[in-house]
C-alpha cells in the first residue's frame, strides 16, 4: 500500500507532463519563465509547474478588419470592410518573434489594417475609392507587410470585403448610371438607324447607276446598229438616198400592216425582188405590138 501512495503521484506527474504538438503547430517551452527549447512537431515532456510549452498555429489563418465608417476626401461617409490572410512562419525565429515581439498579434493585425484603410481612402474620393480596389489592396498588403515582418508573420493577400456609400448617395448613384446605361442605348439606337439608312441610300445609289449603265449601253447599241445602216447605205445604195428614203417607209408600213402601192417597172419593185430573191417576169405583148410586128 505504500507503494502505490509513493508510485501513484510519480504516475500522475509525469502523465501530466506529457505534450503533443500536431502538424499544423509549433511550440515554445519556457522554464522559470525564460525561453528553454523549440518544440517540432510529435512528443514532448515537460515539468510541471516548472515548464511551460506555448502552442502557435503555423497554417493561413484570416481575421476580419469589421467594417467602419470612413470620411473620403469628398467628404461622404463610406462603409469600409477588409479581410486579411496570413500565417505565422514555422521557423523557431518566426516563432518566437509572434510571441515575443508582439501581444496578440491577431488584435493587432486588425488594427494596423483599418488604420491602414482609414490613411488611404481619406485621400481618395468616393468614386476613385470604388474604382481602384485593386490599388487599396496593393498598398494595404504592401503596408501589412512591412509592418508586420518583426513579428515573424508572412501576410498572404488583402481583400476588400466592400466599399459602400451612404443610402441617398447610393440611390443618387444608381439614377446617374441608370441615365448613362439609357444614354449609350439612345446612342446605339441612333447609330444602328443611320446604319440602316446608309445601306438603303447606297442601295438606291447602286440601283440608280446600273440604270443608267443600261441606258447607255442601250444607246450604245442603238448608235451601232444606225453606224451598221449607214455603213450599209454607203456601200450598197451610193447615189440611191432617195430610193433608201423609200424601203425604210417600206419597213415601217409593212410593219404597221398597212397596203403599199407600188407602180410597176419601178426601181423599188426591182430591188425588193432582188432582195426577195424572185425575177420579175418579162411583160406580155399586146395586140398593137403584134400587128406593129407584122
Amino acid at each position: 500500500m505504500i507503494y502505490i501512495y509513493i508510485i501513484a503521484p510519480i504516475v500522475l506527474i509525469l502523465l501530466s507532463g506529457i505534450r503533443i504538438v500536431r502538424p499544423t503547430q509549433r511550440g515554445l517551452i519556457e522554464r522559470l519563465g525564460k525561453y528553454k527549447h523549440f518544440a517540432h512537431p510529435g512528443f514532448h515532456w515537460i515539468i510541471p509547474l516548472i515548464d511551460k510549452l506555448y502552442m502557435v498555429n503555423v497554417t493561413e489563418q484570416m481575421v476580419d478588419a469589421q467594417a467602419q465608417e470612413i470620411i473620403t476626401n469628398d467628404n461622404l461617409n463610406a462603409s469600409v470592410d477588409a479581410q486579411v490572410y496570413f500565417r505565422v512562419k514555422s521557423d523557431e525565429d518566426c516563432v518566437k518573434g509572434s510571441i515575443y515581439n508582439v501581444n496578440n498579434y491577431r488584435w493587432q493585425i486588425v488594427n494596423l489594417a483599418r488604420t491602414t484603410l482609414r490613411n488611404i481612402i481619406g485621400t481618395l474620393t468616393l468614386k476613385s475609392a470604388n474604382s481602384e480596389r485593386g490599388k487599396i489592396n496593393a498598398e494595404l498588403y504592401k503596408t501589412l507587410h512591412i509592418e508586420t515582418q518583426n513579428w515573424g508573420i508572412e501576410i498572404v493577400r488583402t481583400e476588400l470585403k466592400e466599399i459602400d456609400p451612404p443610402k441617398d448617395v447610393q440611390e443618387t448613384m444608381n439614377k446617374v448610371v441608370k441615365a448613362e446605361n439609357e444614354k449609350i442605348a439612345a446612342i446605339d439606337f441612333a447609330t444602328a438607324a443611320e446604319t440602316v439608312a446608309d445601306g438603303v441610300k447606297r442601295a438606291k445609289i447602286k440601283e440608280a447607276e446600273g440604270f443608267k449603265q443600261s441606258k447607255i449601253l442601250h444607246a450604245e447599241g442603238e448608235a451601232e446598229a444606225i453606224k451598221l445602216v449607214n455603213e450599209a447605205a454607203d456601200k450598197y445604195f451610193i447615189g440611191n438616198a432617195q430610193l433608201l428614203r423609200k424601203l425604210q417607209a417600206l419597213e415601217v408600213s409593212l410593219g404597221k400592216n398597212s397596203k403599199v402601192v407600188i407602180p410597176t417597172g419601178s426601181d423599188l419593185v426591182n430591188i425588193i425582188g432582188e432582195m426577195a430573191g424572185i425575177v420579175p417576169l418579162n411583160k406580155k405583148p399586146s395586140k398593137e405590138d403584134n400587128s406593129s410586128d407584122k
